[in-house]
């Protein structure tokens, strides 16, 4: 994963029981040095113990020089042949040997003694050259470690761009000698210092990945307004420490609504675009920030300015009328426009949301589409190159699949039905456009779809803790870097899933620490006794859609050491037991007996859990725990062969609707915010199994 443009494998192994020897042909540099002690490391540790005084297999690689090394035009084209008698790797530039080794690394399988590769040739190259993740650092700021790791698992598989969202209302994370205050205020004191970015970019560099930083305006800078507030369009500027949520909540149609007071959102204080310290202070701290990294491109934001925050300054709408502005938008597309000049002078090419396309802005400002697919659309109309995040938003705790059927090019993949759109315009009002799928968009044509670089997979971390973070990136962004690899066909769910748990083992065991941190969560909320609650987020996931962030913003910090904080999106535990449920379903007996030993696991696992629920965040969960207890019970009188009446029916019909309901109510934005949620933010993942037990019941 991904999977390779071409692949034809002839079904034998070629051992390595005495390991490899790269062989170069030409004078390697040092970077293609480090990448080849790299592959050396992480093979040993894939094919285990090496046989004593074996020869090892020669890996010949050929490498032409690529002057556009960690640049859109890098070339990363390749070819493996893996036979008997040698690996040969030819790549038409450094990018491409990273990409050749990773693959290799893949291609390890083992056998009875020792491992071996699987044998067959290889041409690849990816579809898009813009395979990102984006990490925010700002609401919880992660280590070095934590950034390094992710990098390492993105050299792993082919993701080669960072997209390090550095600055937001939260936090500035990035030591300024310039503007010391960002850090020391706006920072709280958690901040990367200038060497610490220096050394992550290099970090990266050496894997292949370039980094693009995000210092975020004119909006979501309440951090920098904390340390300058003289900045700012809203005086006194309102302090973190002061903010309290101000929330009602509301009944009605059978269901209960929480409303918190918009104006208290950390992420709406924003610059004052009429005041020309504004533009200068932008102009210093991009200079000094671009410095850092040497990515042409630098990415400015530019998204969520609330109208209010202009508006409300008589000295703003005074400006704006006698300048002729006809709204905030008007305003900022000025502002975003002196931005890209800024920029400009420096030698970057912006990068910003997509709100900065209704900028008047040369047509190379690359435009990143998140509120809805039909962004990419109207600005590679507009003759934007794209970067598509919409779709791919891993913080919405959407399964792998979710993601991975969005296409970049599909400008109906994602964003609110019409129906939905028409339910959040009574709250949103004219916003809710923004977000609305258009029905009617054309599909891209061959000038638009050149004008797509790729994609990322932003994680924004309301609800993420430096210890949560590899596993709310993994396998979610192998998935995703998937769909910005391989060829569009490549589009089979079941075949997804099936290798899903593989690659999350290959990325575990060359240093992720997905499941290491859970352990260590789970072994510090339950000392006593880890198994009740290893078993019961084995099967449960997160709520979506934001639903975790609405429970969040009641519970705060205690959602990260929470049941919640450890359930995966992906639960391969439950995959599982639904492929064998759905076998089942079908007539293949011959997997009762595994189905059978699942389902008396998690019935009894209801008592032991009831034991270690001390605190309130466990006990939260205790509704999920029983409801586990009776659904588990439910499958195995299913598979009992008796006849099940209408009594029973009824009962298992009660039951499984109210977790169809309970997923139904975060299914999409609109229902997470409608309708209430699991105060533990859970779901039980086998409730598909259980369905087909159930509806195959004599």
């Amino acid at each position: 994963m991904p999977q390779p443009r071409s692949a034809v494998l002839d079904g034998r192994i070629v051992p390595i029981t005495g390991g490899v020897r790269v062989v170069w042909q030409g004078k390697p540099s040092p970077l293609l040095k480090r990448a080849a002690a790299r592959f050396e490391r992480h093979l040993a540790v894939l094919a285990g113990k090496l046989e004593q005084g074996a020869a090892p297999l020669s890996v010949v690689v050929s490498v032409r020089p690529d002057p556009d090394y960690l640049s859109i035009r890098e070339r990363e084209h390749y070819t493996l042949n893996v036979a008997p008698g040698g690996v040969h790797l030819d790549a038409e530039g450094p990018a491409g040997v990273l990409r050749g080794f990773a693959t290799l690394l893949q291609l390890v399988e083992p056998l009875p003694q020792s491992a071996g590769f699987a044998s067959g040739r290889i041409d690849d190259a990816p579809r898009f050259v813009w395979r990102g993740i984006m990490i925010d650092v700002s609401r919880h700021f992660m280590s070095v470690d934590t950034i390094k790791r992710q990098l390492d698992a993105m050299e792993l598989t082919k993701l080669n761009v960072l997209h390090w969202h550095l600055s937001d209302g939260t936090g500035f994370r990035v030591e300024s000698k310039r503007f010391p205050k960002l850090q020391q205020v706006g920072g709280h004191n958690q901040y990367y210092t200038q060497a610490q970015v220096r050394e992550i970019v290099a970090y990266a560099a050496d894997r292949g990945i370039r980094v693009v930083p995000e210092f975020d305006i004119p909006g979501h800078t309440l951090s920098i307004l904390e340390a300058y507030p003289e900045l700012a369009a809203q005086q006194p500027v309102p302090l973190t420490k002061d903010w309290q949520q101000d929330c009602s909540v509301a009944s009605g149609n059978g269901a209960t609504t929480t409303h918190c007071s918009s104006h208290l959102n950390l992420n709406n204080p924003a610059f004052d675009p009429t005041n020309p310290q504004v533009l200068r202070f932008a102009r210093e701290l991009y200079a000094e920030m671009g410095r850092l990294f040497p990515d042409r491109y630098f990415h400015s934001g530019g998204d969520e300015v609330q109208p209010k925050q202009w508006t409300d300054n008589p000295k703003i709408a005074a400006y704006m009328k006698q300048h002729g502005y006809a709204d905030p938008p008007a305003l900022q597309a000025a502002f975003t426009a002196e931005v890209q000049k800024v920029l400009a002078g420096q030698g970057k090419i912006m990068m910003g949301w997509d709100e900065v396309s209704e900028a008047p802005i040369p047509k190379n400002v690359v435009v990143e589409a998140w509120r809805g697919s039909k962004w990419v659309g109207s600005a590679t109309k507009a003759g934007h190159p794209v970067v598509v995040s919409s779709g791919y938003y891993l913080d919405l705790l959407n399964p792998s699949a979710k993601h991975y059927a969005v296409d970049p090019f599909d400008v109906k993949a994602d964003g609110l039905s019409p129906e939905d759109a028409a339910k959040a315009r009574a709250k949103m009002g004219p916003l809710a456009d923004a977000f609305a799928i258009d029905p009617n968009a054309p599909p891209l044509d061959a000038q638009q779809q050149a004008l797509v670089l790729g994609g990322e997979a932003p994680l924004w971390s309301e609800v993420v803790s430096d210890e949560m973070a590899d596993a709310r990136l993994w396998p979610r962004s192998a998935a995703v870097g998937e769909r910005f690899w391989s060829d569009a066909s490549v589009r089979d769910i079941a075949e997804l899933e099936r290798r899903l748990p593989l690659v999350q083992r290959e990325l575990e065991a060359l240093g992720l620490k997905a499941r290491e941190n859970e352990q260590r969560i789970i072994a510090r909320v339950t000392p006593a006794n880890i198994a009740p609650l290893t078993v019961l987020t084995s099967v449960t996931s997160p709520v979506r859609n934001y639903a975790l962030n609405r429970l969040a913003a009641h519970s705060g910090d205690d959602m990260l050491s929470a049941p919640v904080a450890v359930a995966a999106p992906d639960s391969f535990e439950a995959i599982a037991f639904n492929n064998l449920a759905a076998r089942y379903a079908t007539g293949d007996r011959s997997v009762a007996a595994a189905l059978q030993a699942r389902l008396a696991l998690y019935a009894g696992n209801d008592a032991a859990y009831a034991q270690i629920a001390t605190t309130p965040a466990l006990q939260a969960a205790l509704p999920v725990s029983r409801q586990l207890n009776a659904l588990a019970q439910l499958g195995q009188e299913a598979m009992e062969d008796v006849h099940h009446g209408k009594k029973w029916r009824t009962r298992a019909k009660k039951l499984l609707d109210e977790q169809d309901a309970t997923f139904a109510a975060s299914a999409d934005h609109v229902a997470s915010y409608a309708y209430p949620q699991p105060p533990s933010g859970l779901l039980i993942a086998i409730v598909p199994g259980i369905h087909a037990l159930v509806n195959a019941a004599r």
